[in-house]
């Protein structure tokens, strides 16, 4: 006899026909009491339960957490909203289920919940605002319209990347989440709706969009790249390599070095580590200018050990690709 769904209020998978062991679910040998329609659904309001900030009165919940029942793994396990605090402050992550069931799976997934839902919603403006330059928003072209519908997904592209989570969770569908790279698939009704269209007039084919994944350190707080991003200098990077050319200039005019340090206020081993960038090949000097330098490259990777005065060595520790 099927239960009701205020009735059902565990992540169990027994109800369904189905057993757990450790981070596996196997088919089990008694029948399910409720079926996958009404599991599935009871599971996302468990998950958007999960999301709600204790002793707190929200105005909308999935406001907080818009990814909230839409993405899994590559399991096929959902991303479950959670939190924790540190030094007082509440910290968001989207973790696969199983991790939160109590499962070691090292293909689960933890991601910091606001760099993903940044990442997230800058993809699909991107692929939005892609797809309205190109004209390949409507399924027929149609020259007099171009301009009209343009105008009205450039707006929605920057509300995204801008940060609308309300719109990001009517607009979004599911998605997969996998080691490299991520399938986003968009609601044919509300894209239509917010450009003004009918339904039947969009083309399908922008409703699916693929895009490369990454994350830097699973399991703690890690840095979400999704997508060929825009250059981004590093400002610290930036800084540092600017004062260690006016620090090596000094030197060479003849300057001590102990002169330097205290007109800079700083310690004489101070300045000798991060006078060190002066000496980087131009090509990893220009690339940190530019905002190319590869995303784990940082001030404090580049001063922790000694420098290669080889640039191509350079290039290989750095992490920059090579011919």
């Amino acid at each position: 006899m099927p239960l009701d769904e205020p009735a059902m209020c565990s992540a169990n998978p027994i109800y369904i026909g189905k057993i757990r062991h450790k981070t596996k679910v196997w088919d089990g040998q008694h029948d399910p009491i409720v079926d996958d329609v009404i599991w599935e659904r009871v599971q996302e309001k468990l998950q958007a339960a999960s999301a709600r900030p204790r002793g707190r009165k929200v105005a909308s919940l999935q406001s907080g957490a818009p990814l909230t029942g839409k993405l899994r793994d590559e399991a096929g396990d959902r991303l479950t909203p959670t939190h924790t605090r540190r030094h007082g402050r509440q910290i968001r992550y989207y973790v696969s289920n199983r991790l939160i069931s109590g499962g070691t799976d090292p293909r689960g997934w933890r991601l910091p919940a606001m760099a993903l839902e940044r990442e997230v919603a800058n993809a699909i403006a991107r692929h939005i605002d892609k797809h309205a330059s190109d004209h390949r928003i409507c399924a027929t072209p149609d020259l007099n319209r171009n301009n009209a519908i343009g105008a009205k997904a450039r707006p929605l592209a920057r509300r995204l990347s801008r940060g609308a989570p309300d719109l990001l969770q009517e607009i979004l569908d599911t998605g997969r989440i996998r080691k490299n790279d991520i399938v986003l698939k968009l609601k044919a009704d509300a894209l239509a709706e917010v450009l003004e269209l009918q339904t039947d007039e969009i083309d399908h084919s922008i409703l699916t969009l693929k895009a490369s994944f990454e994350l830097r350190r699973r399991g703690v707080e890690g840095k979400v790249i999704v997508g060929d991003r825009a250059p981004q200098p590093d400002r610290t990077l930036l800084r540092s390599l600017a004062r260690a050319h006016t620090w090596v200039a000094a030197l060479r005019s003849g300057q001590p070095l102990s002169e330097i340090a205290f007109a800079a206020g700083h310690t004489i081993s101070y300045i000798r580590s991060r006078s060190r960038l002066a000496f980087l090949s131009p090509e990893i000097q220009r690339a940190i200018l530019e905002g190319q330098q590869p995303t784990d490259l940082t001030l404090e990777r580049i001063i922790r050990k000694p420098m290669p005065l080889d640039w191509e060595e350079q290039a290989r520790v750095y992490g920059f690709k090579t011919s």
